[in-house]
């Protein structure tokens, strides 16, 4: 028997690409029994557990969910160089596909993670040189780190296999193949792993600092609520577009409407926030070393999703970067200056740029949207301005020409995007603070005077700043020197936008307690007044705010804006059931051979249309395919329209 659990290990692990076995000992084969002797062995095992999951998630070049949606916006160089390192490309240009599915977790990653995790939750006890506190510490963590591949893989597949326990490798096959469940299992069954670990769990902080990267108080809450959000979603509560959908048994899969899942989900995301503030969490904010408030509000919102040496103070759960450096989406987004400048990194290609839709999405300095504030002249925002106050020096080229896009907005926009004459830091000191010149030969600018299928071209004249620390030099990127990043996987700013609209659908009207506070928490860091002053202030339907339907459309604004670039946008308007409207749109940018403000800005017409290859085919799209070969042998059924 021992040698036949060693030989399913081994095979996990060929099938993983994992290098666990890299510390078996010499003339020596471990057995499972053997490695769950002792402490280290037992903590080898619990890391392999972990290793699955930042790589799929975390890492920005292979989640699918950071370049699939309408973002980013990256042309015929960056698909040839991208192959499956950005699949998310490839995903929103349709190309999903059942032979070889980008961004596919199903087969040889969290269902092998899974049965480590069973493993380790089966073995953990037997370890004879560990307390019985840690021991139920560690499986506490690893049973919520097992509802969160089951987590992962809902969303990309809707209703998944569970395994309770691993399949003993003698049982008759047709006990290998278990159906899929409905998606009221599915959640109960990830909400039980976690109010089992609860007990067990330590806020971050009262951990020992090499366990952060680890599951913690505040993050099992965090995905508990996560998890009720999509459950009372639209994609996963009374979808009828697959209301026909069973598995080989027969059971339907995707359930009836049930208005009381929202306020099972505001409920989870009202503890999530306590547990969160009891723990000691709080949004970034507060910085003074900037020389303006402006400059200061925006060093909080870099912050907000940056952990150097694992120090964040909003981060819920963090995750220790392991296959892919966080940094190298740096070489994706970094402009690919000219050698001669003193900012040139070879190393750069500046080919996955901003969209002007997410330009245009984010507010206007009042904190509404460009076409809602009635201080802000939308008919011209392609037209030429200037501006002359103090407070934006730093921020944008005072008394000269700009485009009126790019003046009085709000300060996430200045954080988030580089846009012409408007300046971005690029390393330490006022020297390094540079203007943005975006025109053909410019410093930032194409260095062709055509489209060239050979060369890194930022196709929008836009750049992302988010994610990027603004006080390292682009040349030294990627070096952070003197600590390890985390990976921020959940963030408190998504616990406050989870109650607002939670609450908003479940009570007949928005209120302040549980629709505009949470909401306002959020603006507040993002220097930014409260929703009900700014509606009744400047915008041109104050009346917006006061019913359900007007907030809903509020509060999906504000996750696009906050969670901009995280790769939420791509799961939100799936569980929103909106994808089919906004991801089958061409992707719009500047005339970047334009070597004058009057050709680069296209006459001052409007942007125009960069790349037209764009596909959500609904209903189809809202579910990832499992890999055809997979669906022959686990004999589970596939997902519509695949």
């Amino acid at each position: 028997m021992k040698g036949i659990k060693r030989f399913a290990v081994i095979l996990a692990v060929v099938l993983s690409g994992c290098d666990y076995l890299d510390f078996v000992p010499e003339n020596d084969i471990e057995t499972v029994e053997t490695i769950f002797e002792k402490r280290e062995e037992a903590r080898e095992w619990f890391n392999t557990c972990y290793s699955f999951l930042v790589q799929e998630i975390a890492t920005v070049t292979k989640c699918p969910a950071y370049a699939g949606a309408d973002e980013i916006v990256g042309g015929d160089w960056a698909r040839d160089q991208a192959e499956y390192e950005v699949s998310g490309l490839f995903v929103g240009d349709g190309l999903q596909n059942t032979q070889s599915p980008y961004g596919d977790v199903w087969r040889g990653s969290f269902y092998v993670a899974i049965r480590y995790c069973n493993i380790f939750l089966e073995k953990i006890d037997d370890v004879y040189n560990m307390e019985q506190e840690e021991k139920n510490q560690w499986r506490a963590e690893i049973q919520c780190l097992k509802a969160h591949y089951y987590f992962e893989l809902m969303r990309r597949y809707g209703p998944i296999i569970l395994v309770p326990e691993n399949i003993d490798v003698n049982t008759d096959i047709s006990n290998m193949q278990p159906p899929r469940q409905p998606i009221d299992t599915c959640v109960n069954a990830i909400i039980e792993l976690i109010d089992a670990a609860i007990p067990y769990l330590e806020p971050r902080e009262e951990k020992e600092q090499n366990r952060w990267a680890y599951y913690c108080l505040e993050g099992a809450y965090a995905l508990k609520a996560y998890t009720l959000l999509y459950a009372a979603s639209p994609l996963f509560n009374g979808n009828t577009m697959f209301a026909g959908f069973t598995n080989k048994e027969g059971q339907r899969l995707f359930p009836e409407y049930d208005h009381e899942k929202w306020r099972i989900a505001a409920e989870a995301a009202d503890s999530a926030i306590a547990v969160a503030l009891r723990c000691g969490k709080t949004l970034v904010q507060g910085n003074t070393d900037r020389s303006t408030a402006l400059l200061n509000t925006m060093a909080d919102i870099e912050n907000s999703v940056l952990a150097p040496s694992y120090e964040n103070d909003e981060a819920l759960l963090m995750l220790r970067y392991s296959y892919t450096l966080p940094d190298q989406w740096a070489y994706w987004v970094l402009p690919y200056l000219y050698s001669n400048d003193n900012q040139y990194n070879s190393q750069v290609m500046g080919c996955l740029a901003p969209s002007i839709k997410m330009v245009e999405m984010y507010y206007t300095d009042h904190g509404l949207p460009i076409n809602e504030d009635n201080s802000w002249d939308y008919a011209a925002r392609y037209q030429m301005g200037r501006e002359v106050s103090s407070l934006y020096t730093g921020v944008v080229a005072l008394d000269q020409q700009v485009l009126n896009l790019h003046l009085r907005r709000e300060p996430r926009f200045y954080a988030h995007i580089a846009a012409d004459r408007c300046y971005w830091q690029r390393g330490t000191g006022t020297s390094n603070n540079l203007l943005v010149e975006a025109y053909q030969g410019e410093r930032f600018g194409s260095h062709s005077n055509m489209f060239e299928a050979n060369l890194p071209q930022n196709l929008t004249g836009y750049w992302l700043k988010k994610s990027l620390y603004s006080d390292i030099d682009t040349y030294n990127y990627p070096t952070v020197d003197g600590y390890e990043q985390g990976a921020v996987i959940f963030r408190l700013a998504e616990l406050y936008l989870m109650k607002a609209e939670a609450w908003n659908e479940y009570l007949d009207a928005p209120d302040y307690e549980h629709v505009y506070a949470p909401l306002d928490v959020v603006r507040e860091r993002a220097g930014l007044e409260g929703i009900q002053l700014t509606y009744t202030s400047y915008a041109n339907n104050p009346n917006k705010i006061n019913t359900k339907a007007g907030m809903r459309e509020i509060i999906q604004r504000e996750w696009n804006i906050e969670f901009a670039f995280e790769g939420r946008r791509f799961w939100n308007l799936r569980r929103w059931l909106t994808a089919q409207d906004e991801l089958n749109e061409a992707q719009y940018g500047w005339s970047i051979l334009g070597s004058n403000a009057e050709q680069f800005y296209n006459n001052y017409e409007g942007p125009v249309s960069v790349w037209t290859q764009r596909s959500f085919l609904s209903p189809r799209d809202y579910l990832f395919p499992i890999r055809s070969e997979d669906i022959m042998t686990t004999g589970c059924v596939q997902n519509p329209g695949w």
